[in-house]
């Protein structure tokens, strides 16, 4: 396969355009997980032992706000820190990916499992660990805009 690489300044930083020969689309997977491998790995603290670790922020599950720093959960239960405020973590990571639910909390779109609407126009997400957070009214436009 050739690759050639062109650029489009109208594309958001992130994003990559790939355009394939219509005979080719049943690779398109396998091309989306060679694209994943290559996703920026996010260093963060492990609380145990004071330790960075590098994670891949597809599993990431919620970031939330605390103080000057973040707590990161991620698929396997654990929880880490990252030394940085939650607007400087919404800046650096994917926003295709992500999404601020609420003034103090960020999740990973990929990993809800349902959501529905509950008192005082408020929506809440289950994600597929179990937990739960609520969208307040301010974010469930861009909510919405996401996920339907």
């Amino acid at each position: 396969m050739k690759v050639t690489f062109e650029t489009d300044a109208s594309m958001e930083r992130r994003f990559a355009k790939v355009v394939t020969n219509p005979a080719e689309q049943q690779r398109w997977e396998e091309i989306d997980k060679a694209f994943s491998h290559l996703e920026k790995q996010l260093v963060v603290i492990n609380p145990k032992n004071n330790r960075n670790v590098q994670i891949q922020p597809s599993s990431i599950l919620a970031i939330e706000s605390e103080d000057r720093m973040c707590n990161v959960r991620v698929i396997s239960g654990e929880s880490y820190l990252l030394g940085k405020r939650l607007k400087y973590v919404e800046e650096d990571l994917d926003s295709s990916h992500f999404l601020k639910i609420n003034n103090s909390t960020m999740i990973n779109v990929k990993h809800i499992k349902a959501f529905a609407a509950t008192d005082h126009a408020r929506i809440q997400v289950e994600l597929k660990d179990g937990s739960s957070y609520y969208v307040s009214r301010y974010y469930i436009k861009n909510f919405r805009g996401k996920l339907l």
